[in-house]
């Protein structure tokens, strides 16, 4: 129920949580509490009834360190990508890491990439 109200809202809010979410992470470990969730759904206008906020908090706490990651909680919602998408995703992380290093310092990212 929860992906599918999210599902409707769009975009906006799901890139809306996540800038949110990085606000949040004071200590940036990309860990939220429960109440931090929760907070943040409200804020988004998407709550959601308790029992179903504990069944989410469950599946997503799957670690059981009362703490949920943001990008296994964008996952939950989203699922995995699709091929199409990953073979894109690949392409630019390759035209990214020219160097062939097997990761890509922000000063790379920069080079090729304006975000305006």
């Amino acid at each position: 129920i929860f992906r599918e109200t999210l599902s409707k809202r769009g975009f906006r809010v799901i890139t809306g949580l996540g800038k949110y979410f990085r606000q949040m992470d004071k200590n940036r470990n990309g860990l939220l509490s429960r109440a931090a969730l929760k907070e943040a759904l409200k804020v988004f206008h998407l709550e959601i009834p308790e029992g179903e906020f504990e069944s989410l908090w469950l599946i997503l706490d799957d670690s059981k360190n009362d703490k949920v990651d943001y990008g296994e909680f964008t996952h939950a919602i989203f699922g995995e990508m699709n091929e199409y998408r990953k073979t894109f995703v690949r392409k630019a992380y390759m035209k990214l890491d020219f160097n062939k290093t097997g990761s890509v310092p922000m000063v790379d990212v920069r080079k090729c990439y304006c975000a305006k």
